[in-house]
């Protein structure tokens, strides 16, 4: 009989070092948005801010209903409303960090490391509020549901729950614009702070990952199938609620048409799975996809179509 060897747990390094290293790198590379970034800059409209194989519609009916200069105008309203819910996370992020310090000693550099990352977030909050006012000059606001969750879950969350929805949330957006920033066909306003948020981002990630693994398997099995179930929750409502319906009427789409038409997208779902791959990989890796906590992944259309190639990179 062949026994099956347990897949590895990730590697994490001594808390206290790793952040230690971290603070050094943002003394190095931490950047002022306010500063870095041209505002008054006018958007260029001859170009897509999205790439267009990453547009919810690409593909439909929909789409080919669509002038070139409509596709370009529904690419600005859907990376705003990314950003919008990119900004929710981070604010709810930004509340979890405080709690997750409140009880630990500030001379520490993990949590001197915690305090940098709140100011990290508070600067990209602002970056992608004012980039979404000069996208589509209006922010996207989850809907009643999603936001009132959004209170549950940062009052309910735990350690793990803390570093697995930051990580997810942080994972997804940093897979699109690490492609948006080397694209030069794109608008030039997305490209810029897609350069800002991924290297910083970048560092929030590794803390958040060690972090996450070093604290699970602190946790028994109710503590652990608990964690599992909410944060298939966060993810679903976060996935789903990634392209607002209200992006439609910028092209005068039927938000409901058109909302009914990208949940079915095979594209769309697609380009979900191929931007959660890494971090579909690092949990279940960790032990976080198990039990009825995966069906809810899969609802969210990010672990792929049956019979799709996994993880897509068009």
């Amino acid at each position: 009989m062949t026994v099956q060897t347990p897949a590895p747990k990730p590697a994490i390094t001594d808390r206290e070092d790793i952040a230690k290293r971290l603070l050094r790198s943002s003394a190095k590379a931490s950047y002022d948005p306010l500063v870095e970034i041209d505002w008054d800059a006018p958007i260029d409209k001859e170009r897509y801010a999205l790439k267009p194989e990453r547009i919810s519609l690409y593909g439909t009916e929909l789409w080919d209903r669509l002038s070139e200069e409509q596709r370009k105008e529904l690419s600005r309203h859907e990376v705003a409303s990314i950003a919008s819910i990119g900004l929710w996370f981070e604010t709810i992020l930004m509340q979890m960090l405080v709690r997750h310090a409140y009880d630990r000693d500030p001379t520490t550099n993990h949590v001197q490391y915690a305090y940098t990352e709140i100011a990290d977030e508070c600067r990209h909050s602002v970056m992608f509020a004012k980039m979404t006012q000069k996208l589509a000059g209006r922010h996207y606001r989850p809907d009643f549901i999603t936001h009132n969750l959004g209170r549950v879950f940062k009052a309910i969350s735990n350690g793990p729950l803390t570093f697995a929805g930051a990580l997810y949330v942080e994972e997804i957006l940093d897979q699109l614009q690490r492609e948006a920033m080397v694209d030069d066909t794109l608008d030039p306003l997305v490209q810029a702070v897609s350069r800002i948020h991924v290297v910083e981002e970048a560092r929030h990630m590794r803390y958040a990952r060690e972090e996450l693994i070093r604290d699970w398997d602190d946790h028994g099995r109710i503590s652990k199938a608990y964690s599992r179930f909410i944060l298939g929750l966060v993810v679903y409502f976060a996935t789903t609620r990634l392209i607002s319906p209200e992006v439609y009427k910028s092209v005068g789409l039927d938000p409901r048409e058109a909302a009914k038409a990208a949940r079915r997208n095979h594209h769309h779902i697609d380009t979900k799975t191929w931007a959660a791959r890494k971090v579909v990989a690092t949990f279940d890796k960790a032990g976080l996809l198990a039990g009825p906590a995966k069906y809810v992944w899969r609802r969210a259309g990010l672990l792929g179509r049956p019979g799709a190639p996994a993880a897509i990179a068009r």
